[in-house]
């Protein structure tokens, strides 16, 4: 990776070059043209790309070219409109960075921009007769730094907190951010967290007051950070079944203090019914095990196992657990957000019954608090 950082000119130059590169890689593409803009007064665009249309007349690509852009800027300039001389039949506005993350490439797609970067990556899109795309390029020039890593467990309670379908509508200070994520987390982190959470516009706010704006893509963002693979995975056998067992679970939860829970398959089974499996699906911490296995009746197996028992790595995934003993005396379950995560992570079916839970639960209820999903 080269760390000497471009700027200036000499940015625009190296983008230019890309631009250039990435036209010539259409064979059928004739009579185009890239060149850089100068002089005033400032069109807002510092490269132009001129495409003959079939039917006559032209395409112009106005790119403007960034040293650095967070996504939370970009949402400030992406509705600018650009205005080539010519009167061209389409103008695209375009983004050029030195490295588009993710997340940004999201937003432009969400605002009718096409980009580009140096490392060839990139979807541009001229609507009826253009249109390409290529991502998975590793950087080929030094990025900044994420400010918090989104995989760790205190940042999973932060976001558990924020994507709760049931705190989707609050306004939060972080104060209060840190006295609601359980376990509770330093002031410190949650600083670190709600400040990345904003430079990437998955929630709009200041320093003295915040509240969710994409839970869509945070979700997405926390399950392709999540580490399921920490949480300790063992199997178990009972000869318990149906309602003795839902009253043997119901009896361990009052026992541990609401520390046993309902998870993945199981607890979509409650939330959304839509992959039926055998086996029982439950989060136990590691010292009630003794109690579990008491209670259930279950012996651990190396196979031919009917209860799926996962150790956390974090008493987080209790968090707000859906649910629980009262009224129908059962088990309660890991909240829908939890859940999903899980079920996006734990082979079989469960990402089908991830996305059902998704659309059945979890953008339903962030539409009811006026969230765009």
């Amino acid at each position: 990776m080269n760390a000497k950082n471009l700027s200036g000119r000499a940015l625009e130059k190296a983008l230019a070059s890309k631009l250039d590169e990435l036209l010539r890689g259409v064979g059928w593409l004739k009579g185009w043209r890239v060149q850089r803009v100068d002089g005033a007064p400032d069109p807002g665009y510092d490269l132009l790309a001129s495409l003959p249309l079939p039917g006559g007349g032209r395409a112009d690509l106005c790119v403007e070219c960034k040293s650095e852009l967070r996504p939370s800027a970009f949402r400030a300039m992406a509705n600018k409109n650009f205005s080539p001389p010519g009167r061209p039949k389409m103008t695209v506005p375009v983004l050029a960075l030195p490295w588009v993350s993710r997340r940004m490439a999201e937003l432009c797609v969400e605002n009718g921009w096409s980009w580009f970067d140096l490392a060839g990556n990139h979807r541009l899109s001229v609507p009826g007769f253009l249109h390409l795309q290529h991502t998975g390029n590793a950087p080929v020039h030094a990025r900044q730094r994420p400010t918090a890593n989104l995989s760790t467990p205190e940042a999973g309670r932060v976001i558990r907190a924020l994507l709760l379908p049931d705190n989707a509508g609050m306004r939060w200070t972080q104060r209060e951010m840190q006295n609601h994520s359980q376990p509770n987390v330093s002031l410190g982190l949650v600083n670190k967290v709600v400040r990345h959470l904003r430079d990437e516009a998955f929630i709009d706010g200041t320093e003295d007051g915040f509240r969710l704006r994409d839970p869509l893509r945070l979700l997405f963002a926390w399950r392709d950070a999540y580490r399921f693979d920490r949480h300790e995975r063992h199997g178990y056998f009972t000869l318990l079944k149906g309602e003795k067992l839902r009253d043997a679970l119901a009896s361990l939860v009052l026992q541990t203090g609401g520390f046993t829970t309902y998870a993945a398959f199981s607890a979509a089974e409650f939330q959304a019914p839509h992959v039926r499996q055998a086996k029982t699906w439950l989060y136990v911490r590691e010292r009630d095990l003794p109690r579990f296995e008491h209670l259930v009746e279950a012996k651990q197996v190396e196979s031919g196992e009917n209860l799926v028992v996962l150790i956390p790595d974090d008493d987080g995934v209790f968090y707000l657990s859906d649910g629980g003993t009262m009224g129908d005396h059962r088990m309660s379950c890991t909240n829908a957000v939890q859940t999903y995560v899980d079920l996006s992570h734990c082979g079989g079916r469960g990402e089908e019954a991830a996305e059902a839970l998704l659309e059945q639960r979890l953008k339903p209820e962030w539409r009811l608090h006026g969230l765009s999903v």
